[in-house]
């Protein structure tokens, strides 16, 4: 089990971003109007926010503002921050890392490390287990960035993941505090003999992009792509979902004693309303507990849980002391909960680009 408890580190704010652009799932013609009905009451997508597809706005972007609103509402000085984690599976290039890209756009120290970890649906959880343990043992600031625009990867023939898939990006401030410490307990996993359930499967080095890459497949009604797009299996991921994220829930209240009871809210990976009340079901939390924003904004990957706290919790985070639970899990397969607890953080209003 690859459990881990940070010390010494302090969750000093959080910012979110998304596109102005919103994309309708009742104007889509995928499929009809009476099955797009059922669709957004079972899977519970009424509308997401996307980039448009020509290069003006990246992940990168969305996370850059996110970045540089949060840091003139903490007022604080970028020679100070010395770490940078930008989690994407979207990057700007293939090469160099986009993180180095971002550290110059926001004027950070060349003494600043800056990477960028290849990452989707759990990887708010992961990042931030990352940044964390670079924190906990030297009296530094840093900036974990996560986000994606996986609306890139979405075939519109797909009526799976066309009317799922949101863009978003975010941003985390951390800083080494052995006063007024949170709590970061969190339980990491990894199946990557699941791959194949989510999956693009031509444009890497081992299947390089061919012209059969480009060729439209269809798979079932309504179920069209190429090799260049997304390919998932819902019902084995929904499967992997609703058993591993609870189980991966009570190790973590085992090893670390928790008892859910005194959490203050259940925030899970905005996978579906499907899954998501699965998943709280299991746990036996309130609805009132449990907040959702996927009806707005879609699946966003790693930046769900981030932009929850901006939508729904903005209030409480600036106002008092919080006690928070997270599951975040997806494509790799990978998955990951976590105990944080946050007190009095800095919440800018979601940003639109």
């Amino acid at each position: 089990m690859a459990y881990v408890d940070i010390k010494n580190v302090k969750i000093a704010g959080v910012a979110a971003c998304v596109p102005s652009n919103v994309s309708e799932n009742k104007e889509t013609n995928i499929i009809s109007k009476n099955e797009i009905n059922k669709y957004i009451e079972t899977v519970g997508v009424e509308r997401k926010h996307w980039v448009k597809h020509d290069g003006s706005i990246c992940t990168s972007d969305l996370c850059v503002k996110a970045a540089e609103k949060l840091l003139i509402d903490l007022a604080w000085a970028k020679d100070d921050i010395n770490v940078l984690v930008f989690v994407c599976q979207t990057p700007d290039y293939k090469m160099p890392a986009t993180a180095c890209l971002i550290q110059e756009r926001l004027a950070l120290p060349t003494t600043c490390i800056a990477f960028d970890v290849n990452l989707g649906c759990s990887g708010f959880v992961y990042g931030l287990s990352i940044i964390s343990g670079l924190l906990s043992s030297t009296n530094i600031k840093g900036l974990l960035l996560v986000g994606n625009t996986q609306s890139y990867y979405a075939s519109p023939e797909d009526k799976s993941y066309y009317l799922l898939a949101g863009d978003a990006g975010c941003a985390i401030a951390l800083e080494y505090n052995t006063v007024k410490q949170d709590v970061i307990q969190l339980n990491l996993k990894t199946m990557g003999a699941g791959k194949d359930f989510l999956i693009v499967p031509d444009g890497g080095f081992r299947n390089p992009v061919s012209m059969e890459s480009f060729k439209m497949k269809e798979y079932e009604k309504g179920i069209k792509r190429s090799n260049l797009h997304l390919h998932m299996n819902g019902i084995e991921v929904f499967s992997f979902a609703i058993s591993s994220v609870p189980k991966a829930f009570e190790e973590l209240f085992e090893y670390f004693s928790i008892d859910p009871s005194k959490s203050d809210y259940l925030l899970i990976h905005q996978a579906n309303k499907l899954i998501c009340e699965k998943i709280r079901k299991k746990l036996k939390f309130e609805v009132e507990r449990t907040p959702t924003n996927i009806k707005d904004f879609g699946n966003t990957s790693g930046t769900s849980i981030p932009l929850l706290m901006v939508t729904n919790l903005k209030k409480e985070l600036e106002t008092k002391p919080l006690n928070l639970l997270c599951a975040g899990f997806g494509i790799g397969l990978s998955w990951g909960t976590a105990r944080i607890t946050t007190d009095k953080i800095v919440v800018p209003e979601l940003l639109f680009l």
